[in-house]
């Protein structure tokens, strides 16, 4: 996410409907993606020598480049300190990496190669929902594991896949009780016309139909569009109290030079993103999106020694003009969660990580985490961010303790019907 995080085009995303479609229909009516058994396929991981194989499953190439390189560094830069620390059960680390390509039908080919032909132990990595749903089935098929980084809609829970961004529990619920405390009375709901997008939406119009919020307008726009002057319009005639934006990309460029083009200000209407961290304000521009509000879990600066040791870590290896950010924090997280966990269980075997992983924990840059072994989520803190002029985010709001993963929603009754 140096710049924007790069537009997601139709055309990738319907590249893998045919591979995705079963799994996207379960995640869509809110079911279990592992209901079914797993497979007993045979793993053929080899931990006989000295090192141990994972896998490294991000875009290098493509519309998703620019964001997910950042996240196989963070990938790189965990398993650099573990090896140096002892590696895992005295073992070392060996990465074999690959590139999704910004294609889900390619993450899971890469997927089933990591998995059956390198014998890796656990595959970090993936970062849109099209290509997590498109891995899904293979990781069960072959019963391995998928540590997925990035804040996604909820509505899924699988024995193969361990979640380390927020679930919306963690996040856009947050975002929206944070926005009824400072008294927001209405909302306009403006996003990219796909998943992510589309199911977030459903859940704060049900959220906002029992906390007395009015939805003055929502419109969705093709990813990676930069025509915001109709929509941007649409905002401003229908005076709302702020927008929550699910835009991803490029678009949101586009559409925040417009919000400021047409005179309308953080202080009159301010916007709350969900999809934009500290990479992406430089490529919007600081000067358009100061004073304007985010949801994540982890801001660069955040005040805490783990994350001062954190920050200064990745950028000695990486430039020190390289920011750190939530989707590439939490990939960090999840290597050493993987590591606790089979030290935890003292295998690499996956049945025995999956036995082992309730109340795994790692103390965090973006504070304690631990592993929810019902649901494969952790616990996160939520924060709510306000962007400065130097380019930077910093808390405005902050939960009072890490919150406990609900991806069904199942502790909200005004949720009650979103997950069939």
């Amino acid at each position: 996410m140096r710049l924007p995080r790069p537009m997601f085009n139709r055309s990738v995303l319907l590249a893998g409907s045919v591979v995705v479609t079963t799994s996207m229909l379960l995640a869509a009516c809110g079911s279990k993606a592992s209901e079914t058994e797993a497979s007993s396929a045979e793993s053929c991981v080899d931990t006989s020598g000295s090192t141990v194989k994972v896998g490294s499953l991000n875009s290098l190439s493509g519309t998703m480049a620019i964001s997910e390189v950042t996240v196989r560094d963070a990938i790189k830069l965990a398993v650099d300190e573990i090896n140096a620390a002892g590696g895992v059960l005295d073992k070392q680390i060996q990465i074999v990496g690959e590139d999704g390509a910004s294609e889900p039908t390619v993450f899971a080919e890469k997927a089933e190669k990591l998995i059956s032909s390198d014998c890796v132990a656990a595959v970090f990595g993936g970062w849109t929902s099209s290509s997590r749903k498109a891995m899904l089935p293979v990781f069960e098929s072959n019963n391995a594991l998928l540590y997925y980084p990035v804040q996604y809609e909820g509505l899924e829970s699988s024995k193969n896949i361990f979640y380390t961004g927020a679930t919306t529990n963690q996040q856009i619920v947050p975002a929206l009780d944070y926005l009824k405390e400072k008294g927001t009375k209405s909302l306009y709901l403006v996003g990219s016309d796909y998943v992510f997008p589309q199911t977030a939406n459903r859940i704060i119009k049900a959220y906002a139909a029992a906390n007395g919020m009015e939805i003055k307008g929502e419109d969705y726009t093709p990813l990676g569009s930069t025509d915001f002057s109709t929509i941007v319009n649409k905002v401003r005639t229908a005076d709302a109290d702020a927008v929550f934006n699910t835009l991803n990309g490029d678009s949101n460029v586009a559409f925040f030079r417009e919000y400021k083009n047409v005179g309308l200000t953080p202080q009159a209407m301010p916007v709350v993103s969900v999809s934009i961290a500290e990479e992406e304000v430089g490529g919007i521009g600081v000067q358009n999106i100061t004073d304007q509000l985010t949801a994540w879990n982890y801001y660069q600066t955040i005040d805490t020694p783990v994350n001062n040791a954190f920050v200064a870590a990745y950028k000695k290896a990486y430039g020190e003009n390289k920011p750190t950010s939530d989707p590439m924090e939490a990939a960090y997280v999840s290597v050493y969660l993987w590591k606790n966990t089979v030290e935890k269980a003292g295998s690499f075997d996956v049945k025995a990580i999956q036995e082992n992983a309730g109340g795994v924990s790692f103390d965090a840059p973006e504070g304690k985490v631990t592993i929810d072994g019902e649901n494969n989520h952790i616990t996160k803190t939520a924060r709510i961010g306000e962007i400065k002029p130097d380019g930077l985010i910093y808390t405005v709001w902050e939960s009072a303790g890490p919150i406990e993963p609900d991806p069904y929603l199942k502790s909200y009754p005004w949720a009650a019907g979103l997950s069939g």
